[in-house]
């Protein structure tokens, strides 16, 4: 399994050259060729991609708006999702439920529920082939079954929105927003996840430096024990057997 990290900037006005596009993941495995997401400035884009499937983590406009004009291909989402974009002229509709995995091109994708958002209800994806397995959710607050998520898994790929300070509120008992990125190596590591991989990146890193930014994974890596990238566009990462 090989992940490219097309985009990897939050939902922020700013942007820069390691950061241009909103997060999509394109996952290739045996020849075929998987989106994560579609955010809207992917709308003349994705196309070009000529992905064999899409799959949705949930509908914010950063996800999701690249398909208001239609998708060439299968789109797989939750219930939830598909009732937020029921106006997109898509074709091939699937639904996603927690908690039952779906073979996607010859890919295993598991969906979590995660506390994000009351309005665009989110999922984190465990993504399997006959290997290794990764946990995907760019957008989160908390995982809600989170050994069962990261249990054996090759890496985390998470939400890079803030650093230090998560962006929370509490509503109808959900959290709502963003966990920092020192609260999910926390997580990592109380599962003993080897590797951590940061997307949907916000203010606090596109403002950093490359030298800020170096020094900055050398000291979550030694405070946590594990290895700690954040992924930029056009980043490539090939899953090792676990």
């Amino acid at each position: 399994m090989e992940l490219t990290f097309l985009g990897t900037r939050a939902n922020i006005a700013e942007s820069n050259r390691q950061h241009r596009r909103h997060s999509v993941l394109l996952v290739e495995h045996l020849g075929q060729r998987v989106l994560i997401d579609c955010g809207r400035d992917w709308l003349h884009l994705h196309r070009r991609l000529r992905p064999d499937a899409i799959v949705l983590t949930h509908a914010h406009p950063d996800h999701v708006l690249g398909l208001r004009q239609g998708a060439s291909c299968p789109v797989y989402a939750t219930a939830a999702t598909w009732k937020q974009i029921h106006r997109f002229p898509i074709d091939d509709r699937n639904r996603l439920r927690v908690g039952e995995p779906v073979s996607v091109c010859g890919l295993w994708f598991e969906a979590f529920a995660v506390d994000h958002s009351l309005r665009a209800p989110a999922v984190g994806f465990r993504v399997s082939d006959e290997t290794a397995t990764v946990f995907y959710c760019p957008d989160l607050a908390r995982i809600r079954r989170r050994h069962a998520a990261l249990t054996g898994i090759a890496a985390y790929i998470g939400d890079g929105a803030t650093i230090s300070r998560p962006i929370l509120k509490k509503r109808d008992g959900a959290l709502i927003g963003h966990a920092s990125i020192r609260t999910q190596l926390d997580w990592c590591r109380r599962e003993r996840v080897e590797r951590a991989i940061f997307t949907h990146c916000g203010k606090g890193i596109l403002r950093m430096e490359g030298v800020e930014i170096r020094a900055l994974l050398n000291e979550l890596s030694r405070e946590f024990s594990l290895a700690v990238e954040i992924a930029t566009d056009g980043l490539q990462f090939r899953t090792p057997p676990t």
